[in-house]
């Protein structure tokens, strides 16, 4: 009875470790089919990209400029100075808008899920955005972003054919340059070109001795208190339409 207990547990033993192993052996071989089909696509695009390059000779000298209020992406022949193409985008809510400024392509991945099916980094200090696709079409033409910019997937998939790594990407928010169509009241957490701006005005008046990264982390609210303290402003960690003024930001129109 002991024999055939034992013998019954060392059979489960056995099929538990071979179901492990089997597990592990085709998830690694899902990881290789994948980065085997990364390089192909990565191959296929870097050959189209030289071959673009060779037979368009302003293909090298291309720009993106994006337009929060309009909700559109333009393409830039900037040899020619004309308009190459035009595309309907979304941007970031208001709660979390779009960069503003003026970036670079630093990245191209072909990615999925909530992303679409191509993504494109920015350089923006203060967080990771980018041009990508969507899996909610009926969201471009709106505000409704986490701050990047949103393309249909058949525009994107296009966009990315003709731009490359470095391509310099142009987002204008409104007349007001990196305040877009007016002063928003920035609490602990926002983060932007608002932000950037803030923190750059506060380092040439002596108030802020940390790095300039465009978000309002803990770091920052000592030093909003003490230029606060100093003005003779009320106290509070936001930055409110006081404390631009007293800092010496006030928008004409």
């Amino acid at each position: 009875m002991k024999n055939s207990f034992l013998w019954v547990l060392i059979c489960i033993i056995c099929l538990s470790i071979l179901m492990i192993v089997a597990k592990l052996f085709f998830s690694n071989m899902g990881l290789v089919t994948n980065s085997l089909s990364g390089f192909m696509l990565d191959r296929e695009y870097n050959q189209w990209e030289e071959k673009q390059m060779k037979e368009n000779s302003n293909y090298n000298n291309l720009a993106i400029f994006v337009d929060i209020n309009r909700k559109t992406l333009e393409l830039i022949d900037l040899d020619n100075n004309k308009f190459i193409k035009k595309y309907t985008i979304a941007s970031g809510k208001p709660s979390t808008p779009s960069p503003i400024g003026s970036f670079k392509i630093i990245n191209k991945a072909k990615w999925g899920e909530g992303f679409g099916t191509r993504w494109m980094e920015l350089n923006v200090r203060w967080g990771k955005y980018g041009i990508h696709g969507t899996n909610k079409p009926h969201s471009i033409g709106w505000a409704s972003s986490h701050g990047c910019i949103r393309m249909r997937n058949k525009d994107v998939e296009e966009l990315y054919k003709i731009v490359k790594v470095g391509t310099p990407v142009t987002i204008w928010g409104g007349p007001f340059g990196p305040f877009g169509n007016g002063l928003r009241i920035l609490k602990p957490g926002d983060r932007g070109a608002d932000v950037f701006e803030v923190q750059k005005r506060m380092k040439i008046q002596g108030y802020y001795p940390l790095w300039i990264d465009g978000i309002y982390g803990d770091g920052m609210k000592a030093y909003v208190i003490k230029f606060r303290k100093d003005k003779g402003l009320r106290l509070t960690h936001n930055i409110d339409y006081e404390f631009y003024k007293a800092i010496g930001i006030e928008l004409m129109e």
